[in-house]
């Protein structure tokens, strides 16, 4: 499922909304092309991730939004968000990609259709 956000406060609310109540979730910015190789990662080990797409505009009322499921965290897009809390950015996916961590971890949350 795909979410096209476009006004700000209904957008991020919507978001967290998703991000709560889907096992895996990645918040990008609209037109983002690291959000569409995040996703392919992830549907690289048989995760089919929710997606929230913002405008830039609303970026950082969303990240401020979000950075409650972060720990507080600044948040940097894409946001992979898995179970409901702030797993990390393309680096942390592409890490435990290669570590063979993210299928389990995954598969842990309920993220994996495979």
């Amino acid at each position: 499922m795909q979410r096209r956000l476009s006004s700000s406060s209904a957008g991020a609310a919507e978001c967290k909304i998703m991000v709560e109540e889907s096992p895996l979730v990645v918040v990008a910015r609209r037109g983002c092309c690291m959000s569409f190789v995040v996703r392919r990662l992830l549907q690289s080990v048989g995760a089919n991730p929710d997606v929230c797409e913002v405008e830039e505009r609303h970026v950082d009322e969303l990240a401020r939004h979000l950075g409650e499921s972060g720990g507080g965290v600044l948040m940097q897009f894409p946001a992979v968000f898995v179970g409901g809390r702030w797993f990390g950015g393309i680096e942390r996916v592409i890490a435990t990609l290669i570590r063979e961590e993210l299928r389990p971890l995954l598969k842990q949350a309920g993220g994996l259709w495979l």
